[in-house]
C-alpha cells in the first residue's frame, strides 16, 4: 500500500467532503436547503460503496423545519451531487450518498450553557466566611 497511516476511504472522504461543499453551494439551486448550512464529515465505507454525509445548519434557530426541509433537499439532489462527483472521481465507481444531520455543535453549545450555568450558581461569597486571623487554626495566639 502506498500510504497505510492514511487510508484510501478517508482520503476519498475528504475529496468528497470539499467537493460536496462547492457542489451544493455552487450548483444546487433547491429552495428548501438552508444557506446555513454546512457539511461538518464524510465517513466512506472501506469498499467506497456508501458514504455517510453529516451536516449542520448553523445557527441556534435552525428549527425541525428547517432541517427537514434541508434534509429533503439533500436527498432529492443525491443523484444530481453523485453524477457531479463521478466527472470528479478518479475512481472506477462513486459512492451512494447519504445525508445525516449532525446536531454536535448544538449539543456542545447547550453543554457549554449548562456549564455557564452551574458556575454562576456556584459563587460563594467571601465576605461572610471571614476568619478573624488570630482564630485561624494553627496561628499562635498573643497572650
Amino acid at each position: 500500500m502506498a500510504n497505510e497511516d492514511y487510508p484510501r476511504s478517508h482520503r476519498v472522504a475528504d475529496f468528497i467532503q470539499r467537493e460536496l461543499s462547492q457542489l451544493i453551494r455552487g450548483e444546487v439551486k433547491d429552495p428548501r436547503l438552508s444557506p446555513m448550512m454546512t457539511i461538518t464529515a464524510v465517513k466512506v465505507s472501506r469498499d467506497l460503496t456508501s458514504a455517510k454525509i453529516h451536516y449542520s445548519i448553523i445557527g441556534s434557530e435552525a428549527g425541525s423545519d428547517e432541517r427537514k426541509d434541508t434534509h429533503e433537499a439533500l436527498t432529492s439532489a443525491s443523484g444530481f451531487l453523485r453524477r457531479q462527483l463521478a466527472q470528479l472521481m478518479r475512481t472506477r465507481s462513486v459512492p451512494q450518498l447519504r445525508f445525516y444531520f449532525d446536531d454536535s455543535t448544538e449539543r456542545g453549545a447547550r453543554m457549554s450553557a449548562l456549564i455557564d450555568a452551574a458556575v454562576a450558581s456556584n459563587t460563594t461569597d467571601d465576605q461572610e466566611g471571614d476568619v478573624d486571623d488570630a482564630d485561624a487554626p494553627g496561628q499562635p495566639t498573643a497572650g
